[in-house]
């Protein structure tokens, strides 16, 4: 096997790659950013979510500066509620550090009795 017979195997897959490498630049290009200039114009955060029943949730949203409170099921999304951002402080909880270890976290509960 020369050297010659070691180019003629790797022209094919470099040529491949770079056609991969081509589709990829393209796909990226002219597909939807997942972070950019038009990303940011719609700014929606979810908050949190909690699972009520095995495919039942209940989520809060941010979008721009309304917070909505939705239900989602397997087939769909129900709004609950609809606040103003100014109400956002009700929802927050505070957070709380956990305990450095086991010995705090058993002198925690003895005493919280």
């Amino acid at each position: 096997m020369g050297f010659v017979d070691i180019l003629k195997m790797l022209g094919p897959i470099v040529l491949i790659l770079g056609m991969l490498y081509g589709a990829l630049v393209l796909v990226r290009k002219y597909s939807f950013p997942l972070k950019g200039k038009q990303a940011s114009t719609c700014r929606i955060n979810v908050l949190n979510t909690q699972m009520i029943l095995p495919k039942k949730y209940v989520s809060v949203i941010k979008v721009d500066d309304k917070m909505l409170v939705l239900g989602i099921s397997e087939n769909s999304i129900n709004l609950l509620r609809e606040m103003d951002s100014v109400e956002e402080e009700i929802i927050e909880e505070p957070v709380q550090q956990p305990p450095k270890n086991f010995l705090e976290m058993l002198r925690k509960n003895i005493t919280n009795k």
